[in-house]
């Protein structure tokens, strides 16, 4: 093992172990790494570049994992301990994010104004807010994709046709992406009208009465099986933008507005 420079006393230096092998850099002693030196330390950096040289250091040390910091010869701990010590904030498992959310709407609605810039040389247009809607549409189906099994799981938790006929589940996501994608391209309004009109009726419909008749408090599948926003104004949302898309481009086609 390297030497032992644990009982360190300098309060602007900083003492870190961390796994460095030839096939694993361990990312929390890197974040580790930057955020001591972000809050200005200098840090004496000491790899472990073996399984047996990171064994022996635990059971020196008695701790189960690395990367380890002390600070003043007082050992502050891994990656979320250091986090606590200079009071930066540690998310929970279960802790609501409505990160991925604000992430694809601001995303849909950037791209929705490059588009309209490209092909109509003004980013304030009516063609704008439909590719604004059509891309959420798109990028929304794209999160439940990627894991359609938990997707379904939670989506029966309170949708009313699902629970009548669970392979519907299954389908909503690519029903989504497949109107979306239509009315990006503005074809096939024959097709996308009705479906998003149709799964966002049943979404708008079974989000109400899950959350404000039933009063019941659930997590959100709009944005995927492993998200953690609750059902309620996000996904009541999703669903009335595809009712409301699906019944202006079925307006626009029938009518020729």
């Amino acid at each position: 093992m390297p030497k032992d420079n644990t009982q360190t006393q300098e309060t602007d230096v900083a003492v870190l172990y961390r796994m460095v092998m030839p096939n694993h850099r361990c990312p929390f002693g890197l974040k580790s790494k930057d955020l001591l030196e972000r809050h200005g330390y200098t840090v004496e950096d000491h790899h472990l570049t073996t399984r047996d040289e990171t064994d022996a250091f635990l059971e020196k040390h008695d701790v189960d994992t690395t990367p380890q910091t002390w600070i003043g010869g007082k050992r502050i701990g891994g990656y979320d301990d250091l986090r606590a010590h200079f009071d930066k904030p540690l998310k929970g498992e279960d802790e609501t994010s409505y990160r991925p959310v604000i992430a694809i709407f601001a995303t849909a609605f950037l791209m929705a104004l490059g588009l309209s810039l490209a092909m109509f040389e003004t980013v304030f247009t009516l063609r704008m807010l439909e590719w604004f809607i059509s891309i959420s549409m798109v990028f929304l189906a794209l999160q439940k994709l990627q894991d359609v099994e938990s997707f379904s799981t939670m989506f029966l938790n309170y949708d009313l046709l699902a629970r009548r006929w669970v392979r519907y589940g299954y389908i909503y996501p690519y029903g989504e992406a497949l109107a979306g994608l239509l009315m990006v391209a503005g074809i096939a309004t024959w097709l996308s009208a009705p479906v998003a009109i149709f799964i966002g009726s049943i979404g708008a419909l079974s989000v109400f009465k899950a959350v404000f008749v039933d009063k019941r408090e659930l997590k959100c599948a709009c944005v995927g099986g492993a998200s953690n926003v609750p059902l309620g104004f996000v996904s009541l949302t999703e669903n009335l933008m595809m009712v409301a898309m699906g019944l202006w481009m079925g307006t626009r086609a029938i009518w020729g507005v």
